[in-house]
């Protein structure tokens, strides 16, 4: 297994696999959670986990590197989701979380969800965007102006 692999499947895990499984997965800790259940909330979940899976994939594939910021991409990835939206991992991350608040009924989670949405769009308006236009020039400020933040 490479290197690259390793650190990619270790990015997943401590990032996006803390902040969409790990705290709704301890949020939920001290409820019966599946008497509540509600499978409405499994279609963004389900679209979420398979639209996150598909951007690590593109980053690991096209662009060289894994989601973190320890080991970023070495190109600009403009394939897969990333045609549709600069920032489709996050857009993945909140699905996954209104998948969670939607089928167990749970307004702490989607109090959760809300809060990670401001905490993604300060956190790509602030700093990675400005790294992106230091580290990509031209090439970033041209997929900037074809491809939308959210949608």
């Amino acid at each position: 297994m490479s290197s690259l692999l390793v650190r990619a499947i270790a990015a997943f895990l401590l990032l996006p696999g803390m902040v969409a499984f790990a705290v709704p997965i301890f949020l939920l800790a001290p409820r019966k959670p599946f008497s509540l259940f509600n499978p409405l909330g499994l279609a963004p979940l389900a679209v979420g986990i398979v639209l996150l899976l598909w951007c690590v994939q593109q980053f690991y594939a096209a662009g060289k590197g894994t989601l973190a910021p320890w080991s970023p991409p070495q190109n600009l990835v403009v394939s897969g989701p990333y045609r549709f939206s600069r920032n489709p991992m996050y857009v993945a991350v909140v699905l996954v979380l209104v998948g969670w608040a939607v089928s167990f009924r749970s307004a702490r989670l989607a109090v959760y969800a809300a809060l990670m949405t401001v905490v993604f769009h300060l956190r790509v308006v602030l700093f990675e965007e400005p790294w992106l236009t230091r580290t990509h020039g031209d090439e970033w400020i041209r997929y900037q102006s074809q491809v939308r933040r959210w949608f």
